[in-house]
């Protein structure tokens, strides 16, 4: 076995913080593990709030960019580096949504075309409904609200998570989701039959 194929398999298990320092110390194969791990949750999170995949690319990029900065600071034990990094993107989303209402921008459509023919044109409207549906009413919430949202049923968090990541208490996150989930289900009440929505 070659020591390429050896320090990455040996990376794979290891634990985020230990992968950031072991980058700040040179070690690039620990870096793109990190990298591969943390980006695509990112990135899904980014994309939901933002509504926009290359706007979503740029702020997984600067916050990529951002960690990578602090990795020779690292303190292990003191913050979770996912909570960090979800803290970081968070924050940059939230600047660009106030960037964004301050020049009275909408949010693209960023729906991906369906790659491969294998629904019926009908499931297709039907599914590019519901996203579209479930973005617009998305759109409608507070920021802070959405990012709840978002971050407990599109990310999967648990409160207490997002409770870190959004620096506030857990009641605070809870009251974000309940308010934010009680719009979405207002905002989408005359639609859910018309788009195949389950009862309840």
């Amino acid at each position: 076995m070659d020591q390429t194929n050896a320090s990455a398999s040996d990376t794979d298990g290891a634990p985020d913080a230990a992968l950031l320092v072991a980058y700040a110390n040179g070690d690039a194969v620990a870096g793109r593990t990190l990298l591969n791990r943390l980006a695509p949750k990112l990135f899904g999170y980014a994309t939901r709030v933002l509504g926009d995949r290359a706007e979503a690319e740029d702020v997984v990029q600067e916050t990529m960019l951002k960690l990578w900065k602090v990795a020779p600071d690292w303190r292990q034990g003191e913050a979770q580096v996912s909570t960090w990094a979800y803290r970081v993107m968070v924050n940059l989303c939230t600047d660009r949504l106030r960037k964004r209402k301050n020049h009275g921008q909408v949010a693209l459509d960023a729906i991906a075309e369906p790659e491969a023919d294998l629904k019926s044109a009908v499931d297709q409207m039907t599914d590019a409904a519901r996203v579209d549906a479930l973005r617009s009413a998305l759109d409608t919430l507070p920021d802070r609200q959405r990012q709840a949202v978002v971050l407990r049923h599109l990310e999967g968090l648990t409160n207490p998570e997002i409770a870190q990541i959004m620096d506030i208490g857990i009641e605070a996150v809870e009251s974000l989701i309940a308010r934010g989930k009680r719009a979405l289900k207002a905002a989408l009440a005359g639609r859910r039959e018309e788009l195949g929505f389950e009862n309840g």
